[in-house]
């Protein structure tokens, strides 16, 4: 009995430390949010733990600082070096501030790739946009027209942080192809800092320093939802329309509340779960580069440009037609 009972526990610990070894050889994923506690981020952290099952061997790690800074996700980032990820996918707050770190993350074996918010590129390997920029700016002025009656009146912007580089990069699109929208003025620019209460009182100073404002543009899935709230609470509904870049299971309530006509966002379930996809392909040996065609599971796949860049999909709009169906997804 006392043979039997040694091999028994000889054989469990031997399949603990199996696994533990199985464990330990999976291809550890860094998924770095600008901040946890976005609804954004939290759906494509379940897009990533998709494509880790799919893949096989892929163990996510999702992080990310408490608030939106680039202080907060050089912490971040210095730890998962001490870890010893594979790979580190990151959402950029500041995409010069956190090159340097990543830079060095690199010259210590990890794959780097940024989405959704792109970093320098001396601090990654590649970036997946999760459109083409012309097209979210085109977007977002074509929806802010799509509520004016005759597609004229003034508009005004509320983003995000002001280092945000897809922000940035969007609002310059918007911006660059304004001249096709002849009946649109942009009065204002103002920023949120992807905090809720912020982009809440950057919406009320839009609304009493602009009252000749008749849409918000908040290319931002936080300062959407703060503006339409703003704009109902002070009674502006049917006066002033919100629009930009937004969650359904977040915006259906504005919707419904006459607060935005129509608003859009590509999928961040399938933003997480390409950007998994590819940091994978690249610890198994792809190579980033102009013209590089690389998988990204059931999305298909996607060419990288000579700044090794690529774009995952087009936006698409969601108004009351659709926004509840959507909801019960992301």
């Amino acid at each position: 009995m006392t043979f039997i009972k040694t091999l028994a526990a000889t054989t469990a610990l031997a399949g603990i430390l199996l696994a533990g070894a199985a464990q330990a050889a999976d291809v550890k994923i860094a998924l770095v949010a600008k901040s946890l506690g976005n609804g954004f981020f939290d759906a494509a952290h379940k897009g990533a733990e998709e494509a880790a099952k799919q893949i096989g061997g892929v163990q996510i790690i999702y992080t990310g600082p408490t608030t939106t800074t680039a202080e907060g996700q050089i912490d971040v980032i210095n730890a998962l070096i001490s870890q010893k990820v594979d790979a580190i996918a990151i959402s950029a707050n500041d995409k010069d501030a956190v090159a340097p770190v990543l830079k060095k993350a690199m010259g210590r074996g990890i794959k780097v790739i940024s989405w959704d918010s792109a970093v320098a590129p001396a601090g990654r390997m590649l970036h997946l946009n999760p459109s083409s920029n012309a097209l979210i700016g085109n977007m977002c002025l074509k929806l802010a027209a799509d509520a004016l009656p005759g597609g004229k009146g003034e508009v005004a912007i509320l983003s995000a942080t002001a280092t945000s580089t897809n922000q940035n990069t969007w609002i310059a699109e918007m911006k660059k192809q304004l001249p096709s929208y002849p009946g649109l003025t942009i009065v204002a620019t103002v920023y949120g800092d992807d905090l809720s209460d912020k982009s809440y009182r950057e919406t009320q100073g839009l609304l009493q320093t602009h009252p000749e404002v008749k849409v918000i543009i908040a290319p931002t899935s936080v300062g959407i939802v703060a503006a339409a709230q703003a704009v109902k609470d002070a009674g502006k509904i049917g006066q002033v329309f919100v629009t930009g870049l937004g969650l359904p299971s977040e915006m259906a309530g504005a919707v419904h509340s006459g607060a935005t006509k129509s608003f859009a966002i590509w999928n961040p379930i399938d933003l997480g779960y390409s950007a998994t996809y590819l940091a994978d392909d690249l610890v198994k040996g792809a190579k980033a580069g102009d013209g590089a065609e690389l998988p990204i599971g059931r999305m298909g796949k996607v060419k990288l440009d000579a700044g090794s860049e690529a774009a995952m999909a087009d936006p698409f709009v969601y108004d009351k037609t659709n926004v509840d169906e959507f909801a019960k997804v992301f």
